[in-house]
């Protein structure tokens, strides 16, 4: 499934690269040249983002292998520009599909381009890891700034999928996911077919249900995670619900 890079970072416009399929939460309106007759962008600029397209799609269809050449390529295409704040871009997108499938740790490929970042990135950064001060979140995307002042009813106004798993991934880190948030989740992460943040956030649903006592939908729940563990291969029968 093609992928596409978010919504909302105001500084990748200046690189010219195209809208692509999602509008997710990250990147902002992606224009290949703001109108159709406008010059050609240069070659490295449209491979920079298709793979980054290629990379994030594979880590959330779970593909290790293909994100990290993909990852690579990109890495390359950008550093040839000596612009930090377009690698940082890049590198933030990066870390907002972990985010998106509640692997939460340092974004460890954009603090050495920190310093020479825009403010607006380091603020997302600071997002990412869960530690965006009040007075910053003016600088987030709009989509995310609900779920960084810790609104568990974030989701209901995010249409794409993406902006909706980091946005859910945000409310997780801090504490403030309610129920609905999780399934609103994993709704996002089904209708996709993307596979990781699927089984991560159906372990989320299902660690509440043990621990809520509910049996029955802790079966259910596991039934559902080996379907998609199977990659289509024959399911051995389960105890039924109790």
């Amino acid at each position: 499934m093609k992928t596409s890079f978010p919504a909302g970072l105001h500084w990748w416009p200046t690189l010219n690269l195209p809208t692509m399929k999602y509008g997710w939460v990250l990147v902002g309106a992606l224009l290949l040249g703001a109108c159709a007759s406008g010059p050609r962008p240069p070659d490295w600029q449209i491979e920079a983002k298709d793979a980054m397209e290629r990379s994030v799609a594979a880590y959330l269809e779970g593909d290790s292998r293909v994100e990290n050449a993909e990852l690579a390529r990109a890495r390359s295409q950008l550093s040839r520009t000596g612009r930090a704040d377009w690698l940082a871009t890049a590198e933030l997108l990066h870390c907002a599909s972990r985010v998106a499938s509640l692997v939460f740790e340092p974004c460890a490929g954009f603090a050495p381009l920190r310093e020479d970042a825009q403010e607006s990135q380091r603020a997302y950064a600071d997002y990412l890891s869960g530690q965006i001060s009040p007075a910053r979140i003016a600088l987030l995307p709009e989509a995310q700034r609900a779920a960084a002042a810790g609104d568990a009813n974030a989701l209901a106004g995010i249409a794409d999928p993406l902006a909706q798993l980091v946005a859910a991934g945000a409310l997780l880190q801090s504490g403030k996911a309610s129920p609905a948030t999780i399934a609103q989740a994993i709704d996002a992460a089904s209708a996709q077919g993307w596979r990781r943040p699927l089984l991560a956030w159906l372990g989320v649903q299902l660690q509440r249900a043990e621990q809520a006592g509910d049996a029955q939908q802790a079966v259910r729940l596991h039934r559902r995670l080996d379907l998609v563990q199977s990659n289509g291969a024959p399911l051995k029968p389960t105890p039924s619900s109790p």
